[in-house]
C-alpha cells in the first residue's frame, strides 16, 4: 500500500496529532493557502495541553501560582505580570510569543479553508461576540470555493 504526500502548500483534511503540530511549525509564518479542521484543532489541543502542563509546574514550584495561573486562550491577558516574578510564567512567556505569528497564521489559513478571508481573525476584538463568530468560522467545513486562497 503506497501512501501520498500532500504538498506541504495544500490542506491535509484528516490529519493526524503529530502531522499537525508538526506542520504548524513546517509553515511557521505562510499565510497563503488553507489548513483543515484536523489541522487547526489538533493544534488547538496541543497549544491547551502545553499551557496546561506549564500550570501544573506552576503550581508545582511556586505557592502563590493558583492566584495567577496563566490563561489557555488568552496568554498575554495578564499582561504578562505572572512572568515577571516566577520563572516558569518566563519561560511560557518566551514559548507564548514564539508561538503568536505560526498561531495566527494558522487560523489565517483555517478561515480560507471555510472561504473567509483571513482578515476576519480580527472579529476578535469585539468583545464577546468577536470570539463567537471566530470559533463559528473555524468549526465551518472546508468550501471548494476557499481554493481561491492558494498559491
Amino acid at each position: 500500500m503506497t501512501t501520498t504526500q500532500i504538498a506541504l502548500s495544500e490542506p491535509l483534511y484528516g490529519a493526524s496529532f503529530p502531522q499537525a503540530v508538526s506542520r504548524f511549525f513546517r509553515k511557521y509564518g505562510t499565510f497563503s493557502g488553507r489548513a483543515s479542521r484536523s489541522e487547526y484543532w489538533w493544534w488547538v489541543l496541543a497549544n491547551v495541553l502545553v499551557a496546561l502542563a506549564f500550570n501544573l509546574i506552576g503550581s508545582l514550584t511556586d505557592p502563590q501560582w493558583t492566584s495567577r495561573p496563566i490563561d489557555v486562550f488568552s496568554p498575554f491577558a495578564s499582561g504578562g505580570a505572572f512572568a515577571l516574578s516566577s520563572p516558569v510564567g518566563g519561560v511560557f512567556l518566551v514559548y507564548a510569543t514564539g508561538i503568536l505569528i505560526p498561531a495566527l497564521a494558522l487560523t489565517w489559513r483555517r478561515l480560507h479553508d471555510a472561504d473567509r478571508s483571513g482578515a476576519w481573525f480580527f472579529i476578535v476584538v469585539v468583545p464577546l461576540i468577536g470570539a463567537i463568530v471566530l470559533l463559528a468560522f473555524t468549526l465551518l467545513s472546508a468550501r471548494p470555493a476557499g481554493a481561491r486562497f492558494d498559491e
